[in-house]
């Protein structure tokens, strides 16, 4: 199993991909849903953390992309976007948990768990 972090805030990709690396965790960031995608597709048991807010293709976009696969990954959104603008970005996707922006101590068992 593998963590997946996408997410172009260098800052907010180190925190998460510290905090689940100590915790043992095998974690690799992504600053673009396009370079995520181009590094080839995660596993049904991967979990794959979006920031909703990505340049190039959204973080919606991929959320979707990945959730239409016949073995989705466990997908987790993060957004730093207030909650009526994550609500319509996320419109018509299957549910996900969003976890809100900055980074807080609850977001790690809502990622690893």
């Amino acid at each position: 199993m593998t963590y997946f972090i996408v997410e172009d805030d260098p800052s907010v990709a180190d925190a998460l991909k510290g905090l689940l690396a100590a915790a043992g965790f095998d974690v690799r960031a992504y600053g673009s849903a396009e370079a995520f995608l181009k590094a080839g597709p995660p596993n049904g048991d991967d979990t794959v953390v979006i920031d909703l807010g990505l340049p190039g293709m959204s973080g919606a976009a991929l959320l979707r992309h990945l959730g239409d696969r016949a073995d989705p990954p466990r997908l987790v959104a993060i957004s730093g976007k207030s909650s009526r603008v994550i609500e319509r970005e996320m419109r018509g996707l299957n549910p996900v948990p969003v976890l809100r922006k900055p980074p807080a101590a609850d977001w790690f068992e809502a990622i690893a768990g």
